[in-house]
Protein backbone atom coordinates (compact mmCIF):
# COMPACT_ATOMS: atom_id res chain seq x y z
CA UNK A 1 0.00 0.00 0.00
CA UNK A 2 1.23 4.01 -0.74
CA UNK A 3 0.96 6.76 1.52
CA UNK A 4 -2.37 8.70 0.47
CA UNK A 5 -2.44 11.09 3.41
CA UNK A 6 -3.84 14.31 2.53
CA UNK A 7 0.07 15.81 3.36
CA UNK A 8 1.04 13.79 1.12
CA UNK A 9 -0.93 15.12 -1.64
CA UNK A 10 -1.04 18.39 -0.62
CA UNK A 11 2.74 18.36 -0.75
CA UNK A 12 2.21 16.63 -4.48
CA UNK A 13 -0.39 18.86 -5.61
CA UNK A 14 1.65 22.24 -6.54
CA UNK A 15 3.90 20.23 -7.80
CA UNK A 16 1.20 18.65 -10.88
CA UNK A 17 -0.46 22.21 -11.19
CA UNK A 18 2.95 23.51 -12.28
CA UNK A 19 3.67 20.41 -14.65
CA UNK A 20 0.49 20.42 -16.72
CA UNK A 21 0.85 24.01 -17.09
CA UNK A 22 4.07 23.70 -18.55
CA UNK A 23 3.16 20.46 -20.62
CA UNK A 24 0.22 22.64 -22.05
CA UNK A 25 2.31 25.46 -23.09
CA UNK A 26 5.38 22.48 -24.58
CA UNK A 27 3.58 19.76 -25.35
CA UNK A 28 5.53 17.67 -22.72
CA UNK A 29 8.08 18.26 -19.97
CA UNK A 30 5.77 17.52 -16.97
CA UNK A 31 6.76 14.33 -16.72
CA UNK A 32 10.08 15.62 -15.99
CA UNK A 33 8.83 17.79 -13.72
CA UNK A 34 6.01 15.59 -11.67
CA UNK A 35 8.10 12.23 -11.64
CA UNK A 36 11.09 13.08 -9.40
CA UNK A 37 8.14 14.22 -6.71
CA UNK A 38 6.04 10.99 -7.13
CA UNK A 39 9.10 8.56 -6.51
CA UNK A 40 9.98 10.66 -4.00
CA UNK A 41 6.88 10.13 -2.29
CA UNK A 42 5.95 6.48 -3.42
CA UNK A 43 9.03 5.00 -4.99
CA UNK A 44 9.82 4.23 -8.82
CA UNK A 45 7.09 1.43 -9.51
CA UNK A 46 4.04 3.03 -8.04
CA UNK A 47 5.46 6.35 -9.13
CA UNK A 48 5.15 5.97 -13.14
CA UNK A 49 1.99 4.22 -12.86
CA UNK A 50 -0.02 6.92 -11.06
CA UNK A 51 2.28 9.33 -13.20
CA UNK A 52 -0.12 7.65 -16.16
CA UNK A 53 -3.13 7.87 -14.56
CA UNK A 54 -2.51 11.95 -14.03
CA UNK A 55 -1.16 12.24 -17.44
CA UNK A 56 -4.23 10.82 -19.13
CA UNK A 57 -6.22 13.37 -17.11
CA UNK A 58 -4.09 16.80 -17.85
CA UNK A 59 -3.69 15.49 -21.54
CA UNK A 60 -7.19 14.69 -22.17
CA UNK A 61 -7.88 18.46 -20.51
CA UNK A 62 -5.09 19.60 -23.44
CA UNK A 63 -7.32 17.80 -26.27
CA UNK A 64 -10.55 19.23 -24.63
CA UNK A 65 -9.03 22.70 -24.69
CA UNK A 66 -7.45 22.49 -28.62
CA UNK A 67 -9.99 20.30 -29.69
CA UNK A 68 -10.42 22.47 -33.59
CA UNK A 69 -6.91 21.83 -34.41
CA UNK A 70 -6.91 18.47 -33.75
CA UNK A 71 -4.83 16.48 -37.10
CA UNK A 72 -7.10 13.07 -36.60
CA UNK A 73 -4.83 11.72 -39.26
CA UNK A 74 -1.88 11.34 -37.28
CA UNK A 75 -3.33 10.12 -34.18
CA UNK A 76 -4.90 7.68 -36.35
CA UNK A 77 -1.66 6.44 -37.56
CA UNK A 78 0.55 6.72 -34.27
CA UNK A 79 -2.18 4.83 -32.55
CA UNK A 80 -1.65 2.12 -35.10
CA UNK A 81 1.64 1.63 -34.04
CA UNK A 82 1.50 2.64 -30.50
CA UNK A 83 -1.28 0.28 -29.06
CA UNK A 84 0.22 -2.95 -29.76
CA UNK A 85 3.66 -1.80 -28.50
CA UNK A 86 2.25 -0.01 -25.42
CA UNK A 87 0.82 -3.45 -24.02
CA UNK A 88 4.00 -4.88 -24.76
CA UNK A 89 5.84 -2.24 -22.78
CA UNK A 90 3.67 -1.92 -20.14
CA UNK A 91 3.69 -5.94 -19.47
CA UNK A 92 7.82 -6.08 -19.17
CA UNK A 93 7.92 -2.76 -17.03
CA UNK A 94 7.79 -5.04 -13.89
CA UNK A 95 11.82 -5.97 -14.97
CA UNK A 96 12.65 -4.05 -17.34
CA UNK A 97 16.40 -1.82 -16.52
CA UNK A 98 15.09 1.63 -16.69
CA UNK A 99 17.99 3.56 -16.55
CA UNK A 100 20.68 2.93 -19.59
CA UNK A 101 17.06 3.44 -21.58
CA UNK A 102 16.89 6.79 -20.40
CA UNK A 103 20.57 7.78 -21.07
CA UNK A 104 19.75 6.39 -24.61
CA UNK A 105 16.32 8.38 -25.00
CA UNK A 106 18.86 11.59 -23.21
CA UNK A 107 21.42 11.45 -26.35
CA UNK A 108 18.38 10.86 -28.93
CA UNK A 109 17.30 14.18 -27.67
CA UNK A 110 20.25 16.27 -27.53
CA UNK A 111 20.87 14.79 -30.70
CA UNK A 112 17.22 15.70 -32.34
CA UNK A 113 18.59 19.59 -31.48
CA UNK A 114 21.53 19.65 -32.77
CA UNK A 115 20.36 18.00 -35.99
CA UNK A 116 17.10 20.64 -35.93
CA UNK A 117 19.58 23.83 -36.08
CA UNK A 118 22.85 22.49 -38.05
CA UNK A 119 21.07 20.88 -41.23
CA UNK A 120 21.09 23.43 -43.78
CA UNK A 121 17.42 23.56 -44.48
CA UNK A 122 14.26 23.27 -43.25
CA UNK A 123 13.52 20.40 -41.17
CA UNK A 124 11.88 17.65 -43.86
CA UNK A 125 8.11 17.02 -43.48
CA UNK A 126 7.84 13.50 -42.16
CA UNK A 127 5.03 11.13 -44.17
CA UNK A 128 2.09 10.65 -42.48
CA UNK A 129 2.35 6.49 -42.16
CA UNK A 130 5.67 7.54 -40.12
CA UNK A 131 3.80 8.38 -37.26
CA UNK A 132 2.75 4.31 -36.95
CA UNK A 133 7.19 3.98 -36.51
CA UNK A 134 6.88 7.17 -33.76
CA UNK A 135 3.97 5.37 -32.13
CA UNK A 136 5.42 2.52 -31.92
CA UNK A 137 8.87 3.93 -30.20
CA UNK A 138 7.54 6.22 -27.67
CA UNK A 139 4.93 4.11 -26.52
CA UNK A 140 6.71 1.12 -26.06
CA UNK A 141 9.11 3.83 -24.07
CA UNK A 142 6.53 5.38 -22.56
CA UNK A 143 5.41 2.79 -20.66
CA UNK A 144 8.61 1.65 -19.55
CA UNK A 145 10.15 4.83 -18.43
CA UNK A 146 6.65 7.20 -17.82
CA UNK A 147 6.84 9.59 -20.76
CA UNK A 148 8.53 10.16 -23.82
CA UNK A 149 6.84 13.76 -25.01
CA UNK A 150 10.32 14.85 -25.90
CA UNK A 151 10.77 11.57 -27.81
CA UNK A 152 7.54 12.69 -30.00
CA UNK A 153 8.15 16.25 -29.97
CA UNK A 154 10.37 16.54 -33.02
CA UNK A 155 8.04 14.58 -35.27
CA UNK A 156 4.77 16.64 -34.80
CA UNK A 157 7.29 19.79 -34.68
CA UNK A 158 8.47 18.68 -38.27
CA UNK A 159 5.34 17.62 -39.73
CA UNK A 160 4.86 21.52 -39.39
CA UNK A 161 1.93 21.07 -36.25
CA UNK A 162 2.60 23.77 -34.04
CA UNK A 163 0.91 25.86 -30.62
CA UNK A 164 -2.92 24.54 -30.03
CA UNK A 165 -2.81 21.97 -33.34
CA UNK A 166 0.33 20.63 -31.70
CA UNK A 167 -0.46 20.70 -27.87
CA UNK A 168 -3.66 19.42 -28.78
CA UNK A 169 -2.56 16.25 -31.73
CA UNK A 170 0.15 15.25 -29.31
CA UNK A 171 -1.84 15.17 -26.36
CA UNK A 172 -5.09 13.27 -27.89
CA UNK A 173 -1.95 10.51 -29.37
CA UNK A 174 -0.74 10.62 -25.68
CA UNK A 175 -4.40 9.69 -24.25
CA UNK A 176 -4.51 6.54 -26.67
CA UNK A 177 -0.78 5.37 -25.85
CA UNK A 178 -1.66 5.62 -21.70
CA UNK A 179 -5.22 4.19 -21.70
CA UNK A 180 -3.64 1.24 -23.78
CA UNK A 181 -0.54 1.65 -20.59
CA UNK A 182 -3.18 1.22 -18.27
CA UNK A 183 -4.56 -1.75 -19.52
CA UNK A 184 -0.92 -3.39 -19.52
CA UNK A 185 -0.02 -1.96 -16.16
CA UNK A 186 -3.23 -3.47 -14.71
CA UNK A 187 -2.42 -7.07 -16.41
CA UNK A 188 0.86 -6.66 -15.06
CA UNK A 189 -0.30 -5.95 -11.44
CA UNK A 190 1.15 -2.41 -10.93
CA UNK A 191 -2.10 -0.37 -11.00
CA UNK A 192 -3.91 -1.41 -8.00
CA UNK A 193 -6.93 1.05 -6.88
CA UNK A 194 -4.49 3.05 -4.45
CA UNK A 195 -2.45 4.18 -7.20
CA UNK A 196 -5.60 4.73 -9.33
CA UNK A 197 -6.86 7.00 -6.81
CA UNK A 198 -3.32 8.72 -6.05
CA UNK A 199 -3.36 9.34 -10.08
CA UNK A 200 -7.30 10.76 -10.06
CA UNK A 201 -6.48 13.19 -7.02
CA UNK A 202 -4.21 14.71 -8.79
CA UNK A 203 -6.59 15.13 -11.92
CA UNK A 204 -8.22 18.33 -11.05
CA UNK A 205 -4.56 20.02 -10.17
CA UNK A 206 -3.68 19.08 -14.11
CA UNK A 207 -7.05 20.41 -15.90
CA UNK A 208 -6.13 23.76 -14.07
CA UNK A 209 -2.51 23.22 -15.18
CA UNK A 210 -3.72 22.93 -18.44
CA UNK A 211 -6.12 25.49 -19.02
CA UNK A 212 -3.54 27.88 -17.66
CA UNK A 213 -1.28 26.91 -20.36
CA UNK A 214 -3.14 26.91 -22.70
CA UNK A 215 -3.82 30.80 -22.10
CA UNK A 216 -0.34 31.67 -21.95
CA UNK A 217 0.85 29.33 -25.69
CA UNK A 218 -2.41 31.40 -26.96
CA UNK A 219 -0.06 34.80 -26.67
CA UNK A 220 3.03 33.01 -27.81
CA UNK A 221 4.99 34.11 -31.70
CA UNK A 222 5.03 30.70 -33.60
CA UNK A 223 9.16 31.63 -33.53
CA UNK A 224 8.78 31.56 -29.60
CA UNK A 225 6.97 28.54 -29.43
CA UNK A 226 9.08 26.42 -31.39
CA UNK A 227 12.28 28.01 -29.46
CA UNK A 228 10.55 27.18 -26.10
CA UNK A 229 9.92 23.91 -27.21
CA UNK A 230 13.69 23.15 -28.37
CA UNK A 231 15.10 24.33 -24.70
CA UNK A 232 12.76 22.10 -23.18
CA UNK A 233 13.97 19.38 -25.53
CA UNK A 234 17.92 20.16 -24.54
CA UNK A 235 16.79 20.41 -20.48
CA UNK A 236 14.85 17.32 -20.78
CA UNK A 237 17.90 15.68 -22.71
CA UNK A 238 20.55 16.67 -19.81
CA UNK A 239 18.53 15.24 -17.27
CA UNK A 240 17.86 11.92 -18.92
CA UNK A 241 21.71 12.24 -19.95
CA UNK A 242 23.27 12.63 -16.38
CA UNK A 243 20.41 11.27 -13.84
CA UNK A 244 19.35 8.31 -16.23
Amino acid sequence: MIDLTPATLAAIGPVAFVAAALAAVTGFGGAAVLLPALVAAFGVRAAIPILTVAQLIGNGSRVWFNRRELDLQVVGWFALGGVPLALAGGLLFAAAPLKPLTRLLGLFLLSIVAWRRLQPGPPRRPPLGSFAVVGAIASFLSALLGSVGPLMAPFFLAYGLVKGAYIGTEALATVVMHVTKLIAYRQATVLGTDVLLAGLALGPLMIAGSWTGKRIVDRLPERVFVALVELTLVGAGLLFLIRG
